[in-house]
């Protein structure tokens, strides 16, 4: 049923947060994200030649998720395809 709730099948009713839902919401809130973004996107990588960056907020927040978590790159990664909670927080 969880994994239902989270493909928005109709059974979010029945899904109790877990704590890893409970202390991103928490994230969420506390953390300014607009205002680091402003002090960090002047020095971010404009699009150009190579490929085009992944967005600012977005790797703002995986750089988040990878320290909370203590997550390698590679395990930030798989952390991503596996968890729903955090797929839905880095957007």
């Amino acid at each position: 049923m969880a994994a239902a709730a989270d493909q928005e099948a109709g059974f979010e009713q029945y899904r109790r947060p877990t704590r890893r839902d409970v202390f991103l919401a928490t994230m969420e809130e506390i953390v300014p994200w607009q205002q680091l973004c402003a002090v960090i996107e002047p020095h971010y990588p404009k699009p150009g030649n190579g490929r085009p960056p992944v967005g600012l907020q977005r790797m703002l927040r995986m750089y988040f998720v990878q320290h909370w978590f203590n997550l390698a790159d590679e395990a930030c990664e798989e952390a991503l395809l596996d968890s729903p909670a955090l797929r839905r927080f880095v957007g």
